[in-house]
């Protein structure tokens, strides 16, 4: 059965992409989901509309995390944290942490955005990478002081 792609579906296709499935696949989950929709002359005409409308609103949201990746750049974050003698954190800072730090500083950005390969547990500065959109990344420094 062939069907036209109203979302990008991870290994089946992208948005507004003709792939041919099994009928099953496709009377079962992706038109009740409305992921997809039967190719016909008349869909397609609809879903090139809906895909060029994403492509407006995708280039405007990219220009906007590209405007605040430039603000964004080299922002240096602090959070206190309790500490033993050899620098070691009795906590961690995790990417939640980091969130409410940028929040303190007027950025907000989701915590599942910041990207943290594992929870900070030494003091001293840590590079941080936040995703502001999927080709837009912003790169800030967290640095973690003892707390009094």
């Amino acid at each position: 059965m062939e069907i036209i792609l109203r979302e990008d579906v991870e290994k089946l296709g992208s948005r507004g992409q003709v792939v041919k499935v099994t009928a099953g696949y496709a009377r079962n989950f992706l038109l009740p989901n409305r992921l997809a929709v039967a190719a016909t002359e008349s869909n397609k005409k609809i879903v090139e509309q809906e895909r060029q409308a994403h492509l407006r609103r995708e280039t405007k949201l990219q220009g906007e995390a590209e405007d605040l990746s430039k603000l964004m750049n080299g922002v240096v974050v602090v959070i206190k944290q309790k500490a033993g003698d050899n620098d070691q954190l009795f906590g961690s800072v995790t990417s939640k942490d980091v969130a409410e730090g940028l929040e303190k500083l007027k950025f907000t950005v989701d915590r599942r955005k910041i990207l943290l390969e594992e929870p900070i547990r030494q003091l001293g500065d840590h590079p941080v990478t936040v995703r502001l959109h999927r080709d837009v990344n912003a790169q800030i420094t967290v640095q973690v002081v003892r707390e009094d």
